[in-house]
């Protein structure tokens, strides 16, 4: 199966390249992921501009998370209502038809080891809050009977992905807790993005995860699932 994927296109600051990346795709993808952060803050009217980009040039299920950019529950309901082709998944999980497989896909936010200062601020317990997206994300892989499983996150859930970050941030990135998540339920898929300096791939154990963030791919990443071997790095 083909998987298109990207996040962070923070539109409208990366538009261009967003739509220069989206041009340069010559595969036709089984499903596409969107790892949140499309849009800057405050813009939701700029994801209507970010699927136009996709229509049309795509003929294949279109999923989304959300990032921390599209965090305030308004501003999520705001492009539900904008972009209604999309399915957008937030801390729920959802099975989708490809050519290839019934596909389970898991969506979430993701958790931080290092909660941000505005959001021990504004969000109570968000340690609390964090545990529990970690045991939601597990409950429903657990549950999934599909041959394939993906996890789609903004977050990073290990800190193998953020290798040109500087390491005293790595807590403000992702969660190396989330690693046990993954270590557990084994899915077949990992992707994330939020890491803009990041690296594009790592293994948790078998499970590969993946950094689709345009600012470090440039591109969209484009995973050929049959060709994931432990050990290689090689997407398509």
């Amino acid at each position: 199966m083909l998987i298109a994927a990207t996040s962070d296109i923070h539109s409208p600051r990366y538009y261009e390249d967003f739509v220069r990346a989206v041009d340069m795709v010559s595969v036709k993808p089984d499903l596409f992921l969107l790892a949140g952060d499309a849009i800057e803050r405050a813009h939701p009217d700029e994801y209507q501009k970010v699927y136009n980009a996709l229509f049309g040039k795509f003929n294949c299920p279109i999923i989304a998370c959300f990032g921390n950019n599209e965090f305030i529950p308004d501003v999520r309901d705001q492009i539900k209502a904008i972009i209604k082709e999309m399915k957008f998944i937030d801390d729920s999980a959802i099975s989708v038809m490809t050519g290839y497989d019934e596909v389970g896909i898991v969506g979430t936010l993701g958790a931080l080891d290092s909660p941000t200062r505005w959001q021990k601020a504004n969000i109570p317990n968000i340690e609390k809050v964090y545990e529990q997206r970690m045991a939601t994300v597990e409950r429903y892989l657990h549950r999934m009977t599909t041959h394939m499983k993906i996890v789609v996150m903004h977050y990073a859930p290990t800190y193998k992905t953020l290798g040109g970050e500087n390491p005293a941030f790595h807590g403000g990135l992702g969660s190396q807790a989330f690693e046990n998540v993954l270590l557990k339920e084994k899915p077949n898929l990992v992707i994330h993005g939020h890491s803009h300096r990041g690296t594009k791939m790592a293994w948790v154990d078998s499970v590969p995860v993946f950094n689709v963030a345009l600012p470090v791919n440039r591109e969209i990443v484009i995973i050929d699932t049959d060709k994931i071997k432990p050990g290689l790095a090689k997407f398509v």
